[in-house]
This record gives C-alpha cells, sequence and structure tokens, in this order.
C-alpha cells in the first residue's frame, strides 16, 4: 500500500492534537515492523518529539512484565488490540496511561474495567486509510457514558471523512448499516504494482466535486443518534 507523506503528517496531528502526545511523553513501540501499527507507533513517537521506548519482543508480551515494562520506563502511551489489554492483570497499567485500543471489536466490559484513571480510545482504520480513520472521544468507566452494548468507533481524524453508504452509493441513515467509505488526507494512493485491484477498491468520491477518490473499506458500520460510529461486520461476513 503506498500511503503519503500528507497522510502520515494527518495522522501525526490527530495523534498529536487527540492524543494529547507531545515532547514529554514516552511512546512504546509494540507492533511488529511488518504490521502498520509500527507505523502509527513510529509517528506517534517521532514526529511529536516524544521519546519512543523500544524494547526486546519477550518484554511486551502482555501480561506483568508488559506491566513492569509500562511502569519502569514511564510509558504515557500504548496502542494495542483489545484482546491484550484483556489479559493484563487488573489496576496493573499506570493511572494516567493513554491507550488506543484497535485492531478488533472492544467489548463494552473491557472498557468499563480499564478506562478508570486512564485515557483509552477506540481507533478504526485500514492501512489503506494510513492506519487511523475514525477514533473515539475517551472512553468512561461507569456513568451514564460508559459504554453499554457497543463501544463506537467515534469520528474521522483530521483531513478525513467517512460516508456509511448503501449499493447505490447513498447515504443511509442513523441506525442503517451501509459500507463504510473513507475520503480525505489519509486515502493511499494503491496498492503498488496492482493497477487492478486499486481501481476496484479506490473508487471516484461521489461527494467530491473536484474528481478525488474515495476508499472502499469493505466493513459495514452505521452511525448512532449522535452521529458516532459503530463498526458491525466485513461485509463478506
Amino acid at each position: 500500500v503506498v500511503v503519503t507523506h500528507r497522510g502520515a503528517g494527518a495522522m501525526a496531528r490527530t495523534q498529536i492534537e487527540r492524543l494529547r502526545v507531545a515532547p514529554g511523553s514516552r511512546v512504546l513501540l509494540m507492533a511488529s515492523v511488518s504490521f502498520d501499527a509500527a507505523f502509527w507507533e513510529l509517528c506517534m513517537g517521532l514526529l511529536s518529539g516524544a521519546c519512543l521506548e523500544i524494547d526486546e519482543r519477550d518484554a511486551l508480551l502482555p501480561g506483568p512484565t508488559l506491566a513492569a515494562l509500562v511502569r519502569d520506563r514511564g510509558v504515557t502511551h500504548l496502542t494495542l488490540p483489545p484482546a491484550a489489554l484483556a489479559v493484563m492483570p487488573p489496576g496493573s497499567l499506570p493511572a494516567g496511561t493513554t491507550m488506543v485500543l484497535a485492531g478488533e471489536a472492544c467489548p463494552p466490559a473491557l472498557v468499563r474495567a480499564s478506562a478508570r484513571d486512564r485515557f483509552l480510545v477506540n481507533a478504526y482504520g485500514p492501512t489503506e486509510t494510513t492506519v487511523c480513520a475514525t477514533m473515539s472521544a475517551f472512553q468512561h468507566a461507569d456513568g451514564p457514558l460508559a459504554p453499554d452494548r457497543t463501544v463506537s468507533i467515534g469520528a474521522p481524524v483530521d483531513g478525513t471523512r467517512v460516508h456509511v453508504l448503501d449499493d447505490r452509493l447513498e447515504p443511509v441513515p442513523p441506525g442503517v448499516v451501509g459500507e463504510l467509505y473513507v475520503a480525505g488526507e489519509g486515502v493511499a494512493r494503491g496498492y503498488h504494482g496492482r493497477a487492478a485491484l486499486t481501481a476496484s477498491r479506490f473508487v471516484a468520491d461521489p461527494f467530491d466535486r473536484a474528481g478525488g477518490r474515495i476508499y472502499r473499506t469493505g466493513d459495514l458500520a452505521r452511525w448512532t443518534a449522535d452521529g458516532a460510529l459503530v463498526y458491525v461486520s466485513r461485509v463478506d461476513d
């Protein structure tokens, strides 16, 4: 996937503004460099002026060892899938830690157990949209704003537009499931050396009079009444 400098810059702005990454932050490199999440973490640390914390793979396995690493290194920001957070010992991550959950659906019970005294967001995005397309606000562990049946994937990140469309590329109303399309600065140029696949996934944006493109994610989603996105499933599930 060929992403652009413009998309990387938009992603870095999102990290700085929404996740409050700053020169005093310490970002943990959790993902393998073969995975797009590593690009997300590298940019979060290096493009914000923060410190990028790196360690051996064994030290990054979810559990007591990872919790000790976060505490000992003073890590302020880490990105991990919900399944990894679920196996961390309760209360083992320091208060004030910012956690970005991504890569799979997030159970509401996990938010209620982990968001107290910590900053937790739920994020979504394919590589084709420069890793992150939408992100929730900081989650609440309890009270009326705590998640009940679903955890939303939030709203578009900086420079990004998202649409939930039907088979005719028409917007669907809140509560109705449609396919999720992403447009804006983060949309990649396409797949290197695969023109046919690029043409099938990066299509003309029906909402852009300037002739831009929009990425067809293959994911189903719906809008909530208050304007948040909820991931439903893959189109081919």
